[in-house]
């Protein structure tokens, strides 16, 4: 598959090198010879100094014969414009980054397809949505909606009191109404078997029917934690705006932001009843002054990493029960981790998982790169005639470290067992360790 990227940045570097370890054929666009520099000589793709909206540039990296085409530089009228001209140029598919929010609705989606762009993706809304995927119960790690909510998956750090605790999975029966998918402990990312343990420290993914939601909680150990509803946010940056617009209207907010002319900017844009607050989110006197012992979740969203985990450390020791940190440099997140901070957000991946998407052949609907762990998930719609529809899932044979999560037949969601013989027109759920959905799309077309 040949997809050409324009922009050297922080979302388009880390797609670039992501791709380039899948035997595709990558070309990397920018207009600055500093930023891809080093790119080449370390990862397999070609990298080339151009102007994504020079319509000779265009030409001479042959975007014409691209698959995709993803124009995903800082500017966003650049990247609308050179989208259109990598259409007009006959590349196959094409994604524009956006920075607006009144951009993502339906009406001007279909407006851009009609203009030669097939998706348009805002980081900032993306990783603001993870956020309140993360506020909707505070015991959560993860959490994902398939289907409207037909299943959920959810990732839960498991502490000694869980009853889950220490016993092999296959003592746990065969009706129980979840089915752990992985199990990410430490470094290392596991698709269990019946004889392996969960232990403490461990973050468990379970796949579920909304119904049986307390029933996870409960076997997970979080019966005492309580319902967020005050939110304290460090940075007054586009996502905590995003999250703001989004943030159901149950939950107070308040917003610290460094500068003035921003706090400003954010009394225009926001609703009356969002607070913001001009002061430094690191001071300590000035959090606890605004209540941070009484909120239930803390959200760094500084331009520092190290700041943001910084800060969410101090509100742990305020009490605070969910934290939450901005973390953009890929090496930290495992730290933020193991210092257990309850949620990251890295924009880079959540963009890459919306992009992913499109290049699949298959029919998927969802694709999401796990934080914490390294693996994916996917929702694959299956066509008729598919492999997957053959046998029963135990006879199918599935690539190792795959295993499908459940499925969803006429709106339902149900879990699977080996028995299960999945049909065309199923929403199926699979999770598979990192760097896998390519391989597996195959089973669904």
């Amino acid at each position: 598959m040949k997809i050409v990227i324009a922009g050297a940045g922080s979302v388009g570097t880390h797609l670039a090198t992501l791709l380039s370890g899948e035997a595709q054929d990558i070309i990397l666009l920018d207009e600055s010879e500093e930023r891809l520099s080093s790119l080449e000589s370390n990862f397999d793709l070609l990298t080339m100094v151009a102007s994504p909206t020079s319509l000779k540039d265009l030409e001479t990296a042959q975007v014409g014969s691209a698959d995709l085409f993803v124009a995903v530089t800082p500017n966003e009228s650049r990247n609308i414009l050179a989208c259109q001209l990598a259409h007009y140029l006959g590349a196959k598919k094409t994604v524009a980054r956006v920075d607006h929010y009144e951009l993502q609705t339906m009406k001007s989606r279909d407006m851009f397809k009609t203009m030669g762009i097939d998706s348009l993706i805002y980081p900032e809304l993306l990783a603001a949505m993870e956020i309140l995927n993360c506020l909707k119960f505070s015991w959560v790690r993860q959490w994902w909606d398939f289907s409207e909510g037909a299943l959920v998956l959810i990732g839960v750090k498991i502490r000694e009191n869980a009853e889950l605790c220490n016993i092999p999975l296959c003592h746990l029966g065969t009706d129980i109404p979840y089915h752990i998918v992985a199990i990410k402990r430490e470094n290392e990312t596991l698709i269990p078997s019946g004889s392996d343990s969960i232990e403490p420290g461990d973050i468990v993914y379970f796949m579920t029917t909304r119904d049986q939601i307390p029933y996870i909680q409960k076997i997970a150990g979080k019966d005492q934690h309580r319902d967020i509803k005050n939110v304290i946010i460090m940075g007054g940056s586009p996502i905590a705006v995003c999250t703001a617009l989004e943030l159901p209207s149950t939950m107070g907010l308040k917003i610290i932001e460094i500068n003035r002319d921003r706090c400003f900017e954010l009394t225009e844009k926001l609703d009356d009843d969002v607070m913001i607050i001009n002061g430094d989110g690191r001071d300590l006197s000035l959090l606890s002054a605004e209540g941070l012992s009484n909120s239930s979740a803390f959200i760094a969203l500084s331009q520092n990493s190290e700041t943001n985990i910084l800060a969410c450390l101090a509100a742990k020791r305020f009490g605070v029960p969910k934290t939450i940190a901005q973390v953009e440099n890929l090496d930290y997140i495992n730290m933020a981790e193991r210092l257990d901070i309850s949620g990251v957000i890295n924009k880079k991946k959540i963009a890459a998982s919306h992009i992913y998407q499109m290049m699949l052949n298959a029919d998927v609907s969802n694709v999401k790169c796990l934080t914490f762990a390294n693996a994916d998930v996917a929702e694959f719609h299956v066509a008729e005639g598919a492999k997957i529809t053959k046998n029963q899932i135990k006879d199918v044979r599935l690539p190792h470290g795959i295993t499908i999560g459940g499925l969803i037949r006429g709106g339902v969601g149900m879990l699977v067992t080996g028995n299960t013989r999945i049909q065309a027109g199923d929403n199926v759920v699979v999770f598979c360790l990192g760097g896998m959905i390519k391989g597996i799309e195959r089973y669904f077309t």
